[in-house]
C-alpha cells in the first residue's frame, strides 16, 4: 500500500501509471481520483493489496480550497469558462452589510450537516453507462439528481479582496472541510456562489485527509520511470488502523487462507483484520458466534512490488 500526494495537473491515472512503473508491477489501483486541477493525497494498492481498495473507498475526507466569489463557471471550477451572472459588485449593492459577511456565514451554514447536494455537471457519474462530463464536452445538457452527502465541518481560514486584470472584483476564501465519501467540493462552491447571488467557483483544492491518513504521510509522485523514495505500507498496518486486530496462530492462518472458519476469542465484529504471527494480513473477516466470516482474503501472488515494507 502507498499513500501519494498527486501535484496537480496529473489525473489520478497518471498517478496510478507512475507506480506501476516505479514499483515494477502491473497490478496497481487506487481508492478515490482526484481531478487534474486537484492536488493531495491518493491512497494506492499494489499486488494482492489492491483487495484492500474496496474497504477504504467510503472513508470519510478532509480538503482545504479556495472558493471564488462573484464568478461562476462552466465546470465549477477554474478550468471552466466564465458564466455571466450578477457579480459582486452588484451584490455588495444589494447586500444589508455591504460586506457580504453574515451572508457568507449563513450560506456556509446552510451547506453544513446533512445536506441534498447536486453532482457537479461535468463529474465522472455515469449517465445511462456514459460518464458525465464526456456527455458535456459532446454539448448534451446535463442535470445530475441530488444526493444526500454529509458535511461535517466547514470553516473559513482566511478571506480576501481581489481583482482580475480587467478591474473585475472578487472574495477569496480559504476553507477548511470536513465531509463524507461522495460529496462534491465544487458542488459545495458552486452552491455558496450561487445562495449569495453572485456566482461562485473552486480555485485551489487540496485532498489532506482520507479517513485515518493524513497528507504528511504521504510520498511524492515520482516523475515517469523514477523510483519513490520512502516507504510502502504493509496491508496489516493499514488495515489495523480501519478495524479492529485478530492475531491468528500459524494454524489458524493457513485455514482461514483457505476458506475455512476460525474459532477465535473474540467479541463480534462486523469486520476485523486476521493477522498472521509474521505479520501478513490474511484477510478481512466478521466474527460472529466466536468464529470468522472470511469478507476478502489476502493471497500472496509470489511476487513483491519494489521498495521496501514496514
Amino acid at each position: 500500500m502507498l499513500l501519494a500526494d498527486k501535484p496537480q495537473g496529473i489525473t489520478s491515472h497518471d498517478v496510478v501509471a507512475r507506480t506501476r512503473r516505479a514499483l515494477g508491477t502491473k497490478k496497481v489501483g487506487h481508492a478515490g481520483t482526484l481531478d487534474p486541477m486537484a492536488t493531495g493525497l491518493l491512497i494506492l494498492g499494489a499486488g494482492p493489496s489492491t483487495r484492500l481498495l474496496t474497504h477504504l473507498v467510503g472513508l470519510d475526507k478532509e480538503y482545504v480550497a479556495t472558493i471564488r466569489l462573484g464568478q461562476a463557471t462552466t465546470t465549477d471550477d477554474a478550468e471552466g469558462e466564465a458564466l455571466p451572472g450578477t457579480g459582486l459588485a452588484a451584490a455588495l449593492r444589494a447586500s444589508a452589510t455591504g460586506d457580504l459577511a453574515s451572508e457568507i456565514a449563513d450560506g456556509i451554514s446552510a451547506l453544513t450537516g446533512e445536506i441534498l447536494q447536486r453532482p457537479s455537471s461535468v463529474s465522472a457519474i455515469k449517465v445511462d453507462g456514459k460518464r458525465a462530463y464526456d456527455l458535456v464536452r459532446a454539448g448534451e445538457d446535463v442535470e445530475l439528481a441530488a444526493r444526500k452527502v454529509t458535511v461535517s465541518a466547514f470553516e473559513v481560514t482566511d478571506r480576501r479582496s481581489v481583482a482580475d486584470g480587467a478591474g473585475r472584483a472578487f472574495i477569496d476564501l480559504d476553507v477548511r472541510i470536513e465531509c463524507s465519501s461522495g460529496t462534491y467540493i465544487r458542488a459545495l462552491a458552486r452552491d455558496l456562489g450561487e445562495a449569495l447571488r453572485v456566482g461562485g467557483h473552486l480555485t485551489a483544492l487540496r485532498r489532506s485527509r482520507i479517513g485515518p491518513f493524513r497528507i504528511d504521510e504521504a510520498l511524492a509522485v515520482p516523475a515517469f520511470g523514477e523510483p519513490y523514495l520512502g516507504e510502502l505500507l504493509a496491508p496489516a498496518e493499514v488495515a489495523a488502523r480501519l478495524f479492529p486486530v485478530i492475531a491468528l496462530t500459524d494454524t489458524q492462518a493457513a485455514d482461514l487462507a483457505n476458506g475455512k472458519r476460525v474459532a477465535v476469542d473474540r467479541p463480534d465484529a462486523p469486520a476485523a483484520a486476521a493477522v498472521a504471527p509474521d505479520g501478513r494480513l490474511v484477510g478481512l473477516v466478521g466474527v460472529e458466534n466466536g468464529r470468522t466470516r472470511v469478507i476478502t482474503n489476502f493471497p500472496t501472488d509470489g511476487s513483491t512490488p519494489r521498495g521496501s515494507e514496514r
